[in-house]
């Protein structure tokens, strides 16, 4: 065919049977090779490429490190002073000098110094790319080595009792600190001394000043007995008589001469002489001899002393004499005793006797009469007539205790209804007491409380989960609001500012327009005011924890401030408004957004009047069933938890351990509408807000 290509046919012995070339003639000949059979057990071996792999692991671990570099925040942790070391667990954490890269989580902080307490501390990571934690190390207690001249002196450091000189190695907390030293006859010490601490030993020295004077008195004739106040000295004339600083009765004493007395008014340290006193001799003696001794004994109503006692008299004279003692009659006699005469008047006591009736509850109690166990509290003694010490005791209960003083001829009733010791506490707390301010916090019992709203309650927020919280320890909580003015008395500068030109700063508003952390700082300073333990724990002006059985001034749970918003005396449903269970509520109820507000906030409650378009004085309107005012409307207020949503299985009465947020309760007077007027609304927040404000609470008793 013209065109196509020719084609060179293959020889015949390069041919195949089938007709097949073998080979090309211009190509590669392809020759047979023997066969190899595989390895035994038919396994195959391949080869890994080690360089790709690792390669491939490289770049993922690049990669984790670039997410983590791009989602960490810097964290700058500071100490003063510097610790010695610091230790972060509960995350990722790199560390370049004093900057750490951090994820937004919770951790663990420890961190140590010789001589300090070691810290251990959570904190809380938030979202912000640059954040600084800064803290304070506590020296350990310096042990200090007191000593008193003279010894026996009691001493107290910041009003703690620690024990009577001398002391040795006595742990005392770092700082200033006062001591207080007292000694029966020496003036009262107060030293100002800065501990050390870090477990260094200190020594001090307290040199107490006499609180008497020295008295030189001598008599003439000497050897005169010596008596102040009625009490022998022990010491004779001529002597020197240490007499405490006040005002003192002084007789001199000697037998055959008339006893000499006068009043003298006594200043601690002076050096006084008294005499020489010239004794007039008296021509007669009289010996008072008792039964039982130690009555006292007077004579013409002067006081001699107790019997046996030596007593002269002028000759010629009647005097009388009259001798008494607790639980007897009165013995008296008259005398008359010639010149030169010595005379021993024996007078014999009768033992006077009175009757008392006890009757106890319950049956199992026993009585014991000045410290002696008498038997079942129950039936008629009959005891001397002087004062007696009576107690009445019951396994499980608290013990009565009283004083009576049997009177002859009359029956005296003792009867007892011995407390539980739960009934005991609730009676040893005052029902109402009062800050260093004057603000009115009331007791309360609480019991199990339910937070949060059903899922059927009309505008229930997702927040609102039904969880319920065992209250089991007795609690005070302020019956108003803060105010400014009091607010101000510790951070004088606070203005809780203005809403459209309407002022939110008088006095007697309640202070707004502060953060959760200002109004723990201000229960801490309350606390400093009546020297009780402080709750929070304050390091550089911010709070990082808080001690659970500490009793100081603290803001309310969230469990406590439901109940005492929500529970009613006997009613078992909860109180779903501050007035009722249906809106509206009655005309000044409480400061809620009415119709005065109508021109400042968006929703209203329709036809309601209080007559406040922002917030009201506090305690303006009625208070609840408890006795507590603005729980709901006037501000929202901040109370100690943590917000979460939802909150931990668990979570006790203290709310969460950690968070960014805390909760704030209670509905203000820029809220009118259903969900935030129902006493479950529950909001949260860090920073102040001009509706937000606080009232205080406190733990009546530390924790059992």
């Amino acid at each position: 065919m013209t065109g196509s290509p020719s084609i060179k046919p293959a020889s015949a012995a390069a041919t195949t049977a089938l007709g097949w070339p073998t080979a090309l003639s211009d190509g590669p000949v392809i020759k047979p090779v023997p066969y190899q059979p595989p390895a035994a057990g038919g396994q195959r071996t391949f080869k890994i490429k080690v360089v790709p792999t690792a390669l491939l692991g490289a770049a993922l671990s690049a990669a984790l490190v670039l997410l983590f570099l791009f989602s960490a925040r810097s964290v700058e942790l500071s100490f003063t002073p510097p610790a010695a070391t610091v230790a972060l667990s509960g995350g990722p954490a790199f560390a370049f000098g004093g900057i750490h890269l951090l994820l937004q989580d919770t951790y663990r902080l420890r961190a140590e110094r010789v001589g300090h307490h070691p810290l251990d501390r959570r904190i809380e990571v938030g979202p912000h790319r640059d954040q600084a934690f800064g803290f304070q190390f506590v020296p350990l207690p310096g042990l200090l080595t007191i000593q008193s001249d003279p010894p026996g002196a009691s001493v107290s450091v910041d009003g703690r009792p620690l024990g009577a000189t001398p002391l040795f190695e006595t742990p005392v907390p770092a700082g200033g600190r006062l001591f207080h030293f007292t000694h029966p006859r020496h003036q009262p010490l107060d030293l100002h001394v800065e501990v050390t601490g870090k477990e260094q030993p200190q020594q001090i020295q307290a040199e107490l000043a006499p609180n008497w004077g020295d008295i030189h008195t001598t008599t003439e004739p000497p050897g005169a007995r010596i008596l102040v106040d009625g009490a022998d000295t022990g010491l004779l004339t001529p002597a020197v008589v240490e007499i405490l600083a006040g005002e003192h009765r002084v007789a001199l004493a000697l037998d055959g001469h008339e006893t000499r007395r006068q009043r003298l008014l006594v200043s601690a340290g002076e050096s006084r002489s008294l005499g020489p006193v010239k004794l007039k001799k008296a021509d007669a003696i009289l010996r008072v001899h008792t039964r039982p001794s130690g009555a006292g004994v007077t004579i013409d109503d002067q006081y001699q002393g107790d019997a046996p006692l030596s007593a002269s008299l002028q000759s010629g004279r009647r005097y009388r004499v009259q001798v008494f003692k607790a639980g007897f009659g009165v013995r008296s006699a008259q005398v008359a005793l010639d010149a030169g005469e010595a005379r021993t008047l024996s007078l014999h006591l009768e033992q006077l006797i009175g009757a008392v009736a006890v009757a106890a509850t319950p049956t199992e109690a026993q009585l014991y009469v000045d410290g002696q166990l008498i038997g079942a509290a129950k039936g008629t003694l009959q005891l001397p007539a002087r004062p007696h010490r009576l107690r009445i005791a019951a396994p499980g209960h608290a013990d009565y205790r009283t004083e009576v003083r049997p009177r002859p001829g009359l029956t005296l009733e003792v009867k007892a209804d011995l407390m539980t010791l739960a009934e005991a506490r609730m009676a040893a707390l005052k029902p109402q007491i009062s800050t260093s301010q004057g603000q009115p916090l009331k007791l309360l019992q609480p019991s199990p409380v339910t937070l949060g709203a059903s899922r059927r309650s009309p505008g229930r927020r997702a927040n609102e989960t039904l969880r319920e919280v065992q209250l089991t320890r007795l609690f005070y909580l302020g019956v108003k609001e803060v105010s400014n003015a009091e607010f101000r008395a510790f951070a004088s500068g606070h203005d809780s500012g203005a809403y459209e030109d309407q002022t939110l700063n008088k006095d007697d508003q309640p202070a707004a327009n502060l953060g959760w952390r200002e109004a723990a700082l201000y229960c801490n300073w309350l606390s400093r005011q009546e020297n009780l333990p402080l709750f929070y724990a304050e390091e550089f002006g911010k709070v990082t924890g808080f001690d659970a059985n500490a009793i100081g001034y603290r803001l309310p749970t969230e469990a406590e401030w439901a109940w005492a918003a929500r529970t009613r005396p006997g009613a078992s449903a909860l109180l779903r408004f501050p007035w009722g269970d249906a809106l509206p509520p009655p005309d000044r109820h409480g400061n809620y957004a009415d119709r005065s507000a109508g021109h400042l906030v968006g929703r209203i409650i329709f036809g309601y009047n209080d007559n406040y378009a922002v917030a009201a004085p506090v305690g303006t309107f009625k208070a609840n069933a408890k006795g507590f005012f603005d729980l709901g409307g006037n501000v929202a207020e901040w109370v100690n938890d943590y917000y979460q949503h939802p909150v931990p299985e668990g979570t006790g009465p203290l709310g969460p351990d950690s968070g960014e947020y805390h909760v704030i309760r209670g509905s203000s007077w820029m809220h009118g509408t259903v969900t935030d007027l129902r006493l479950s609304f529950r909001d949260y927040g860090i920073e102040g807000r001009r509706d937000v404000g606080f009232r205080i609470a406190r733990f009546a008793e530390a924790e059992q």
